[in-house]
């Protein structure tokens, strides 16, 4: 940014003026006006060869006319052209000029605007940061004693920004603050934008984005009508940075344009060229007054002048070095200018790359759903007939060879769910809901999943819970339960005639609502040696097992790092060969609040319910395509004595509908003619009492809202778990024993 002089300077033409009038002649006045107006124009307009000139020219005129007020004012000008050039040695040295007649003259305004400027100079380096800030306090000070409120905000203005760009807002929101305190009748209009300004930047950098946004966009406004360069520049390089942050990037390319298009404006290889041609003409005309001087003194001594020869040889040096600085600075802006174009070109290659990557992951996304469809579609039939087939006692003979059809169906079935939900996680496509449940209903219900598991390899699984750890929760279940159940899983897997453990520490409470905790989950199996226990995380990978043939995907770990990155938690590994595992991680558990809704946990299962008590028969409609899928369904309800009817797709499903009465629909999502929620739509226009529960081989998370939305009550995903299924068709088909919020 540069120096926001404005205001100041029209103060300072006042009181010079006022003094030079009492003082001096008209001539002088008029003539020192003159140069200080032109070179602060030409500073405002980026002319800094014109500003350089006339403000040697003030320095020169201020020191023959003994004002000293024209002559700070001249060397402050020159500070701030060389810091805005990038010689910020050379601006510090000005500028601690002008402080330095500022504190002579005696004079509190000179010393206040003067120790601004110094403040402003520091303020560019971080590490002078503190030094600013005490020229900045400095100048307040003096400006408050003085009662020149606008000149204090002025200051205030810079010591915001200097926060600002050293990520401190909550510091430079204190200051943002007593700038609004300030009697606003007495500050300058454009401080006033720059206040909102400041504003804009803080609430973005507090990501309060629609504030921001709110704000930034008038200062745009103001900026592009009253034509105010320094404005726009800071507004659209903000601005873009708020698109690009929102992923608004229509809007951050336009700003991104208009930046650098000011910036074009501001700063071309012209105008730089002419900056330093100036330079050099100053410090070349600084140097032949010292050469005049030196040779002034040598009329008073004779023996200095032999020396004048090595004197003109020194100036004639320093001339040739001057004139190679000047060629290496031209240089530098042509290899910059060049470095500036290719910089630009890998922009637009990265652009069209990253066009094609997103395009590449979309493509990706929905082939790995459009494949997990397909697959998971005939595993519903090859899980639900095996199912049914093991529970027949007239093929007892073949319950083995039944066993080994399920379980390698449902290995099939979480290798898929695993290597989709990996790709999801590394396509940020997955986030944590806020979903009541019950702490005790799932850590039992995971306890009793791998009930066949224990006895297989006669394991004990001993689970502790610490009582203080409340049992209604808010959270994500889903993803809890998949971290736990790879982590148990693993211990029961590797481990064989032992023990696992699962326990639940409270750390600590945070307003009574949040409860930090610990779960841990150990085994006393043959543990993990030092040199494997940093790659089991990695995907695909799986330690060697002698007690068991299955060896699993080699994915669990590394869902479990990833899904534990989604709560901000990191997994920890204590083991030892032959000493057992101890895995630990740390979560902040929310508790359900009184006035939220409660959560109904089904343990049951269909039997429990006794369908065959007297009363009116159930009956269900099953719509699907799939003859497959409709065999497995009708097979599970009939065995429950529960009456099905079938419908090839939604369009047959409606017209049964009209012509019958169902207790409850089963149905597809993706069918011919007419796709589930379409028929969910229609059927909700006549009737809107019958439950409709849909069974879909989706993925839940890119369509469930959908799904829901179309008049579904609930969804079960196919392959479903039995027990779920079992459950949710008991909570709809009797609504006087078991209830489920729609």
């Amino acid at each position: 940014m540069k120096k926001i002089r404005q205001s100041t300077l029209v103060g300072f033409l006042l009181y010079t003026t006022f003094v030079i009038a009492q003082n001096d002649s008209i001539w002088q006045r008029d003539s020192l006006e003159s140069y200080l107006n032109k070179s602060n124009d030409a500073y405002d307009l980026y002319k800094y060869k014109e500003a350089i000139e006339y403000a040697s020219i003030l320095v020169e005129k201020g020191k023959e006319y003994d004002q000293t007020d024209y002559e700070f004012l001249g060397y402050d000008i020159l500070g701030a052209i060389y810091v805005e050039t990038d010689d910020s040695v050379q601006g510090k040295r000005y500028s601690e000029k002008a402080l330095e007649l500022a504190r002579k003259s005696g004079k509190d305004s000179l010393v206040a605007w003067g120790a601004l400027n110094l403040g402003v100079l520091y303020s560019e380096n971080e590490n002078t940061l503190d030094k600013a800030i005490r020229y900045f306090q400095e100048s307040i000070a003096i400006n408050e004693k003085l009662k020149d409120y606008d000149e204090v905000c002025l200051t205030y203005i810079n010591l915001i920004w200097t926060y600002l760009d050293n990520d401190q807002p909550d510091e430079a929101y204190k200051f943002l603050q007593r700038a609004s305190a300030l009697p606003q009748s007495k500050i300058d209009s454009l401080n006033k934008v720059y206040i909102n300004l400041l504003y804009g930047r803080y609430h973005l950098a507090k990501k309060n984005y629609t504030t921001a946004a709110s704000k930034l966009e008038n200062i745009a406004v103001y900026a592009e009508k009253n034509d105010n360069m320094d404005m726009a520049l800071e507004v659209y390089d903000k601005l873009n940075k708020l698109y690009a942050e929102t992923d608004n990037y229509e809007r951050a390319y336009k700003t991104l344009d208009k930046y650098q298009n000011y910036k074009q404006k501001a700063y071309t290889l012209a105008k730089l060229k002419e900056t330093e041609k100036a330079r050099a003409k100053f410090e070349l005309k600084q140097a032949q007054n010292d050469l005049e001087i030196a040779r002034n003194e040598q009329k008073y001594a004779e023996e200095l002048v032999s020396k004048s020869k090595s004197l003109n040889t020194i100036l004639y040096s320093a001339i040739g070095i001057l004139l190679l600085l000047l060629f290496a600075v031209y240089l530098f802006i042509r290899t910059r200018k060049k470095y500036i174009e290719n910089l630009k070109k890998k922009n637009i290659e990265l652009d069209a790359a990253r066009e094609k990557a997103e395009k590449l992951s979309k493509i990706k996304t929905k082939f790995l759903s459009t494949v997990s469809h397909e697959l998971r579609t005939p595993l519903y039939g090859v899980i639900g007939i095996s199912t049914l087939l093991k529970e027949d006692e007239n093929l007892a003979a073949y319950a083995e060879d039944l066993n080994s059809l399920k379980f390698s169906a449902d290995y099939l079935l979480s290798l898929i769910n695993d290597v989709l939900l990996l790709s999801k996680m590394d396509a940020n496509a997955i986030t944590l809901s806020k979903t009541p449940y019950k702490l005790n209903a799932l850590l039992n219900n995971i306890v009793y999943s791998f009930e066949s598991t224990l006895k297989q390899n006669n394991n004990k699984l001993h689970l502790s819970i610490d009582e203080k750890i409340p049992n209604s929760l808010i959270g994500d279940p889903v993803r809890l339960s998949q971290v736990l159940i790879n982590l148990v899983g693993n211990a029961i897997k590797f481990t064989k005639n032992g023990n696992v453990w699962l326990e639940l520490h409270l750390v600590k409470t945070m307003d009574n609502k949040v409860f930090e905790t610990k779960f841990v989950i150990k085994d006393d199996g043959p543990g993990i040696p030092l040199e494997e226990q940093k790659t089991i995380f990695n995907e695909f990978v799986q330690l060697d097992n002698d007690n068991h043939s299955y060896q699993g995907t080699g994915l669990g770990l590394t869902i479990v790092k990833k899904v534990l990155k989604l709560y901000h938690s990191k997994i920890h590994l204590k083991s030892a060969p032959n000493q057992g595992s101890e895995f630990s991680f740390t979560l902040n558990l929310v508790a359900l609040k009184e006035d939220s809704p409660s959560e109904n946990v089904l343990n049951g299962t269909l039997s429990s319910y006794n369908p065959l008590v007297p009363g009116e028969a159930k009956k269900v409609l099953i719509v699907d395509d799939n003859k497959i899928n409709q065999k497995v369904t009708q097979k599970t309800l009939k065995k429950y004595n529960i009456v099905s009817s079938l419908a090839n797709d939604g369009a047959q499903a409606i017209e049964m509908c009209k012509k019958n009465h169902f207790d409850l629909i089963l149905m597809d999502i993706n069918m011919p003619k007419m796709n589930g929620m379409e028929a969910a739509q229609e059927i909700r226009k006549f009737n809107k009492e019958v439950p409709i529960i849909a069974l879909t081989a989706v993925e839940l998370d890119e369509n469930k809202t959908e799904i829901l939305n179309s008049g579904v009550n609930d969804i079960v995903h196919k392959p479903y778990n039995l027990t779920k299924f079992l459950n949710t068709i008991v909570a709809y088909l009797f609504e006087e024993e078991s209830k489920i919020p729609h």
